[in-house]
């Protein structure tokens, strides 16, 4: 039996199955760390991974938890610590993700005395965790534990154990049957949720009725790739994901159109907007504007989220379940759609927008490398496995339009919270969960220094622990916020700020060697590919520095009225790129127009035809 609290606590860690967590040490959790270290040292304890600051733990926790399924691990110490933890553990409850983070607490006789570090940490976490508590006998240990890993798995979300000081040396105690204890067991519940058969009924029945079906997948229809394409074939549908889901649909799949919305397809708002019927599937897609209108289309939706249950969209059928479990109950019901015309021209109109996206990609910027040729070129070489993860900004946009993750590749982001830098520590646990795959970063200049690049010591520091060594960060660097800059134009019709918007240059290419790995600097578009050839083969750690333009527009494939006004009066008002970001944008909108010509009259222009 364990000696202390802490040696239980990192016990119960290991038979709830945690091998691994990402932690930052301080005098609050000082005997817990203590303990980590005398197991670790044992041969019986966890492996504890230390970055350069706890808000990083806490986003390495949460990528753990999208990478693996398993629940994600971070500590830290009382407040300063607990209070870094904050905007990872909100990315983790704004995801739906099984995270448990264990913070310090001065002790129990600190409390309420104003003392130094003693703050109302339940009342501090109080929104962010499904479930907070304060361990304050040995006695109270092991249900306070248990229930923070069945909350977290079966509700998706973050969950707090505060652990004062003193308590962690204390002596544990075997709890008892005696009043006020309650004895708890490590055993993970099932959330394998099956619906009722009278709803799968009505389910089928909605989707064999449709002449026009499309499924919307999110990243809650993980582990169901083949039943999702199963009852797609079956119904004649075509798919669209969610940046959090693209990695659910193989990105080779011809009716698989990739994103919706501003940084999605134009085959996924066509589909959306000519559908008849609309499945959503693990998903809490928020952007309402880019559905049918209200009455165009029957839907269905299938979530472990109840609450989320026909938010978005009006539904006939709302199915409480897993993906998995509720599509392996529907096959069986859905008949074969004989006419396959609709999913047949769906797939032919993602064949015509790959045309352009490799079009937009051939442009070229007086002000820097085209940053779509970056993203196309690197959706060329993806190793088999690899692993990509885009920051918040216009990495996002390209990382959505540009990379197909074929089978067995995995790829994710900060998604509801849309948290900047979060790209490095998400690449990072992924190398940890992963040390056999390739894992390739890709972040904005101003994401990578609020922390990234602090981050690259932590690789420097447990890169030897990695059996295939390749790791490559992309810096995407235009001296810019460019994604908040184009939405000052495009969403207020404000011309750009740059006493907010300019980023310091900095030589990151410069910085990597200063560290020890590879830097690649890529200033011209022809660079590009040799660039990634170069980092995909080197043995270690590369960081490719691309100067890209800031006035390559992030288009949504769909160009409002109020877009283009507010855009237009933005560079009227005196936006500083004026017209390099005016001809910029002409030239996307040109250069897609004519695409558009060539694929609806199948003309044979050359190269040379489309305009730059």
């Amino acid at each position: 039996m364990a000696t202390t609290v802490s040696e239980f606590v990192i016990g119960r860690l290991r038979e709830w199955g945690v091998r691994r967590v990402f932690g930052f040490p301080g005098d609050g959790i000082g005997e817990f760390d203590g303990m980590l270290g005398k197991t670790e040292r044992a041969g019986d304890g966890l492996e504890y991974i230390r970055p350069t600051h706890e808000e990083i733990c806490a986003l390495m926790a949460v990528a753990h938890a999208k990478f693996t399924g398993e629940v994600g691990v971070c500590v830290a110490t009382s407040s300063p610590g607990g209070f870094h933890l904050m905007n990872g553990l909100y990315d983790a409850k704004m995801d739906n993700q099984p995270v448990v983070a264990i913070v310090g607490q001065q002790g129990l006789n600190a409390f309420g005395t104003f003392n130094q570090q003693e703050s109302k940490l339940e009342q501090t976490f109080s929104d962010v965790a499904a479930y907070v508590q304060t361990i304050v006998s040995p006695e109270q240990t092991q249900a306070v534990v248990d229930t923070a890993f069945r909350t977290a798995i079966t509700r998706k979300q973050p969950c707090v154990i505060i652990l004062p000081h003193d308590v962690q040396g204390m002596e544990m105690a075997e709890p008892g049957a005696e009043m006020w204890v309650s004895r708890s067991s490590a055993v993970a519940p099932s959330t394998a949720i099956a619906p009722p058969p009278e709803q799968l009924r009505a389910a089928a029945d909605i989707i064999n009725a449709g002449e026009r079906v499309t499924f919307l997948v999110g990243h809650g229809a993980v582990g169901a790739t083949e039943e999702v394409l199963a009852a797609a074939r079956l119904a004649g549908a075509g798919v669209m994901t969610t940046l959090r889901g693209k990695q659910v649909v193989p990105g080779d799949v011809p009716f698989h159109t990739q994103q919706l919305g501003l940084l999605g397809s134009r085959p996924s708002y066509e589909q959306m907007q000519e559908c008849d019927t609309l499945v959503l599937l693990g998903t809490n897609y928020p952007y309402g504007q880019f559905l049918p209108a209200t009455g165009q289309a029957r839907a269905i939706q299938v979530d472990l989220r109840p609450e989320q249950l026909g938010l978005r969209y009006p539904t006939e059928v709302s199915i409480w379940g897993d993906v998995k479990t509720t599509l392996d109950g529907l096959i069986p019901l859905l008949t074969q759609k004989e006419d396959l015309s609709w999913q047949e021209g769906i797939a032919a109109k993602m064949r015509d927008w790959e045309d352009e996206l490799a079009a937009q990609a051939e442009q070229h910027y007086d002000d820097g490398v085209n940053p779509r040729a970056v993203y196309h070129e690197l959706n060329k070489r993806l190793p088999a496995g690899a692993i990509v993860t885009a920051d918040a900004g216009t990495t996002a946009d390209w990382y959505g339009q540009h990379i197909r993750l074929r089978d067995g590749m995995r790829g994710d982001l900060s998604g509801r919270l849309a948290t900047m830098l979060a790209a490095m520590p998400y690449a990072t646990a992924a190398k940890f969960a992963y040390p056999d795959r390739t894992v390739i970063c890709t972040i904005g200049d101003g994401a990578f220094q609020m922390l990234g690049m602090n981050e690259l010591i932590t690789v420097k520091k447990y890169q030897s622990r990695w059996s295939n060594p390749s790791f490559v960060v992309l810096v995407l660097h235009n001296d810019d916020l460019t994604q908040v800059s184009w939405e000052m134009r495009t969403e207020d019709a404000n011309p750009v700020w740059p006493t907010s918007q300019d980023v310091e240059s900095v030589d990151y290419a410069g910085w990597a060697r200063l560290l020890g790995f590879q830097g690649i600097a890529v200033t011209a578009d022809d660079q590009i590919e040799a660039a990634w050839d170069t980092a995909l083969a080197h043995p270690g750690v590369t960081i490719i520095d691309a100067h890209t333009s800031k006035n390559a527009p992030p288009l949504p494939p769909h160009i409002t009225f109020e877009f283009a006004k507010n855009t237009g009066l933005a560079l009227l008002k005196g936006d500083p790129e004026g017209l390099g970001a005016i001809k910029a944008s002409a030239t996307s909108l040109i250069t897609e127009g004519i695409e558009r010509v060539k694929n609806t009259l199948h003309l044979g222009y050359d190269d040379d035809d489309v305009v730059r």
